[in-house]
């Protein structure tokens, strides 16, 4: 169990058990050592297994308490970025490389949960980028255009055929994405960490990583008890990163996002609001989502943290906008509230981009998801065990090696992201209900 039910909510009553798991206690010799149990570090983990390569996996909590076990699961294709900027920022033969690697994320995620026979409710309907106003319509279209030179199923869809999708005419219209879908994440990242432990991989959980030590044929992680002795590292803690390798935390400002969820919808409901059951965000920059899990729970989020004033704040302005999208849950919502709620941290680069960090020698992090973690975390965990084997050269990855980069005013730029969504909700909660508005 984690310990704060705002920590990860409804995921962490609905997922199979993880596991069973032990604190690293003494030392023992592995290949690679693995920081952090999240989708990347057992995605690292599994894949270095099935090549017979000895993996261990030390985590500072439990199996998915970072990121893996608070978003909202959604598995998306691609990058915040549009497909054009991407490949202008990393160049031609990284942008399409990555492209074409993200692109083909969803996928792989359907395939690990059939292959390892995950029970995570995973739902490859679709997803619904869902635009606000003419402006977020126009920028859906000019995604759309882009990823069909692409050769990607997408589809923009007017107001009216995205009315009857999403269940409310607040959008101006939507982007279908038929490559991607939901998922339970919690329940994803513990079936990844079953199948891994299947095919001999150790988890130690409650042991984080307090020192990296250089020796003569590779490093020694310490933990609080023991120590793991391995020739090669991997950091996969993105945006949870704390007690050693300050530079992945430097270069991120951290954006911090929230969910509720209501108690399972009558029938009556569900078939009028996401019919499809696709998962949705919004094209806002205080962007918010929502979706369905297994027993018809809406799972409604935004930008925000869910302690201080932010609780109070947030809540109030999650069932007024549950209100104002969806009139038709106007009596129940009233009635039965929210079942459960909680919230975690996305870590945003400079570029909005991921990254690949050689840290020191034999020292390797793929960083940086910018809240897109599933299928990137999955694919890159995929990478990163193809290339510490020796089957695939660090040239021929689909992002190039960089080192960290601090952002400038990190720390007041995350505080300031925290306060704004604060004050843009409270507006909001303010905004007078008008049907048929484009408005959220």
């Amino acid at each position: 169990m984690q310990n704060d039910p705002r920590s990860h909510g409804l995921w962490e009553k609905t997922a199979p058990a993880a596991p069973a798991t032990s604190v690293l206690e003494g030392e023992r010799a592995v290949e690679v050592a693995v920081i952090g149990a999240g989708y990347t570090g057992l995605s690292t983990a599994l894949h270095l297994a099935e090549k017979g390569i000895e993996a261990a996996v030390v985590e500072a909590a439990e199996i998915g308490f970072g990121g893996a076990g608070r978003n909202v699961g959604l598995v998306n294709a691609g990058m915040w970025v549009m497909p054009r900027d991407l490949v202008a920022t990393l160049g031609d033969d990284y942008g399409n490389r990555l492209l074409d690697f993200l692109g083909a994320g969803p996928a792989y995620v359907w395939d690990m949960v059939a292959r390892h026979g995950i029970e995570c409710e995973a739902n490859p309907v679709g997803t619904l980028h869902a635009g606000v106003g003419r402006a977020g319509f126009e920028e859906l279209a000019e995604r759309e255009r882009q990823w069909k030179m692409r050769g990607a199923p997408v589809e923009l869809i007017g107001k009216a055929d995205a009315a009857m999708m999403l269940g409310t005419d607040f959008y101006e219209g939507a982007l279908l994405d038929r490559r991607a879908g939901t998922i339970q994440p919690l329940a994803y990242a513990r079936g990844l960490a079953r199948a891994a432990v299947a095919l001999g991989v150790t988890i130690h959980t409650r042991s984080p990583a307090t020192a990296l030590e250089r020796t003569g044929a590779g490093w020694r992680v310490r933990t609080r008890k023991g120590a793991l002795a391995a020739r090669k590292v991997v950091f996969a803690t993105d945006a949870y990163t704390r007690l050693l390798k300050e530079e992945i935390t430097r270069e991120q400002v951290f954006l911090p996002y929230f969910n509720m969820a209501t108690p399972p919808l009558p029938g009556n409901l569900v078939r009028t609001i996401l019919p499809g059951r696709q998962g949705v965000w919004d094209t806002k920059e205080v962007l918010l989502s929502f979706r369905y899990d297994a027993r018809d729970r809406l799972v409604f989020g935004s930008v925000g943290a869910l302690r201080n004033t932010g609780a109070a704040i947030h809540r109030a302005w999650a069932k007024r906008a549950l209100r104002r999208f969806f009139p038709q849950l106007g009596p129940w919502l009233g009635t039965v509230g929210f079942e459960d709620e909680w919230y975690g941290t996305i870590g945003m680069t400079a570029d909005n981009l991921p990254r690949f960090h050689r840290l020191e020698d034999g020292d390797y992090t793929f960083c940086g998801y910018n809240g897109r973690g599933i299928a990137p975390g999955t694919v890159f965990g995929r990478a990163m065990a193809e290339f510490l084997a020796g089957e695939t050269a660090q040239d021929a990855l689909p992002l190039p090696l960089t080192e960290p980069r601090a952002v400038p005013l990190r720390g007041l730029r995350s505080a300031f992201y925290e306060a704004g969504a604060q004050l843009v909700h409270l507006a909001e909660a303010r905004v007078p209900s008008r049907r048929g508005s484009s408005r959220n």
